[in-house]
């Protein structure tokens, strides 16, 4: 099969494993295309010296070979960039979050309907191992009816982090720690246990930080089968820790540490544990974690191109799971400053 053209638009820190994973995937992706405000500047990674990055966006466009592109950039211009690709043809997979706004991630995701154009989502931790086990488990009700469960996610920020330009605006990145860290574990477990509705919530900014959105929130959740939930998401909690989804079920309890799962069953059945390595971008090296997610996640979305199928992260999904943020956020109201 002819290798897939693609092109990568933004080569910033958050390109760094898409570089890798493309390298991984070479067999089956053409990387044609870097597309950069300062080429002159781009650290492309293992194709450093055999790819000129470029700041024509058009000129990409206007390429018949590309037959998709992933945009890398801020969540403010997703819009303007994924109608402009599909309007040309071409298939999209977009950085997380969607955009700044359900209703512009909507809009997005109905222009790839119309256009009849795949439209992927980079929420790469459901392709970790344990979680995809754990889904398994879950979907052929392997831990009984769910009883309870909890998302912990005590991430680090320094103040550095929210010093740059746009960093935790609701302009350039749509909002603060739900929106811009969370969203991979929450999206993660409301695949897995689905969320009815937020009972109660509080989103705060601790003194940790001087930012305009939240850094902490905590919430009480009414779960898919009626149980209760619970959800506890920060990026002051120092040095930073692994993100944790804890379920109990009738048949036994689930817990998934990072990428690490373990399941214990009440009837003493063998337990299933699979490790993990790596990090998970927890702290203040935002990216202390492997590419293989990323890799195993761009590997399904040009199958689901060559299948005409929606990819696993599609964007009827993350619009789920930016929903799942507007209703934390309307629950909370107001940011407390605490």
């Amino acid at each position: 099969m002819t290798p897939m053209g693609m092109a990568l638009v933004g080569i910033g820190p958050g390109a760094v494993p898409h570089l890798l994973s493309l390298n991984d995937l070479r067999a089956e992706l053409d990387l044609r295309w870097a597309i950069t405000r300062r080429p002159q500047a781009a650290q492309m990674g293992p194709f450093q010296g055999s790819l000129a990055p470029s700041s024509d966006f058009q000129a990409m466009l206007d390429d018949p070979a590309v037959q998709a592109v992933i945009i890398a950039t801020p969540a403010a211009t997703h819009l303007e960039m994924a109608q402009a690709c599909l309007a040309h043809g071409k298939h999209v997979l977009l950085e997380k979050p969607l955009d700044v706004s359900l209703a512009r991630a909507k809009a997005i995701v109905d222009l790839a309907q119309q256009h009849q154009r795949q439209l992927g989502v980079v929420l790469q931790h459901r392709f970790r191992p344990g979680v995809a086990r754990l889904q398994t488990l879950l979907d052929q009700q392997g831990l009984g009816t769910v009883q309870a469960a909890s998302v912990s996610i005590p991430w680090w920020r320094p103040q550095s982090y929210y010093d740059q330009a746009g960093r935790g605006t609701l302009a350039r990145d749509g909002g603060g720690v739900l929106i811009t860290q969370a969203i991979h574990s929450l999206d993660v477990f409301r695949a897995l246990v689905g969320v009815r509705r937020v009972v109660a919530a509080q989103a705060s900014r601790t003194r940790v930080h001087r930012m305009e959105t939240e850094d902490h929130v905590q919430a009480l959740l009414e779960l898919g089968q009626g149980a209760p939930g619970r959800l506890m998401a920060t990026t002051a909690h120092y040095p930073g820790g692994t993100e944790r989804i804890e379920v109990i079920g009738t048949l036994g309890t689930a817990v998934l540490d990072g990428g690490h799962l373990r399941v214990d069953f009440i009837n003493g059945e063998a337990t299933i544990e699979i490790k993990a390595e790596g990090g998970t971008g927890g702290g203040a090296n935002i990216m202390d974690f492997p590419h293989d997610w990323h890799r195993d996640l761009i590997s399904d979305f040009v199958a689901s191109i060559h299948q005409q199928r929606p990819s696993r992260t599609h964007g009827g999904e993350a619009l789920k799971t930016h929903q799942l943020i507007d209703d934390l956020l309307a629950a909370a109201g107001p940011v407390i400053d605490l």
